[in-house]
């Protein structure tokens, strides 16, 4: 079970890495850098961070992790999992309005939401309510 929840926070942490406001926003990766700090300075201080290297050590030694570090990196998989599904709503409801507005707007760094945001009275209602459904009106 373990493996799974080291699994599952390195994506969070990949994921978020590569979304640097959502990372801040979200502190899923300093979560998981409080609550696992013994072992990372036991076994992986001597590991660069980036691109998941600091989360393989943690995998490595999954065998020694404390139960703060095993529930730090269970709590930020099922933060993740959450964070995952609410941008599947809203990308299903408001994909069609993506297509017609948005088309031209290269994704990431909360640009898409942007766009969609600036359209107003030009969305659908559906769309509109999706936004909203994930707290981001």
């Amino acid at each position: 079970m373990r493996l799974v929840r080291v699994l599952c926070a390195g994506i969070a942490l990949c994921t978020f890495g590569s979304f640097a406001g959502a990372a801040q926003s979200g502190s899923i990766g300093q979560q998981v850098l409080d609550g696992c700090k013994e072992e990372i300075d036991a076994h992986c201080k001597d590991v660069t961070q980036g691109e998941g290297r600091l989360l393989a050590c943690l995998y490595a030694f999954e065998d020694k992790l404390s139960s703060r570090c095993d529930y730090a990196l269970y709590d930020a998989s099922t933060r993740l999992e959450r964070a995952v599904n609410a941008l599947a709503h809203g990308v299903n409801e408001c994909q069609s309005d993506i297509k017609k507005h948005c088309s031209n707007v290269e994704p990431g760094q909360g640009r898409v939401l942007d766009c969609l945001k600036k359209q107003g009275d030009k969305l659908s209602k559906r769309c509109k309510q999706g936004i909203k459904d994930i707290g981001l009106d």
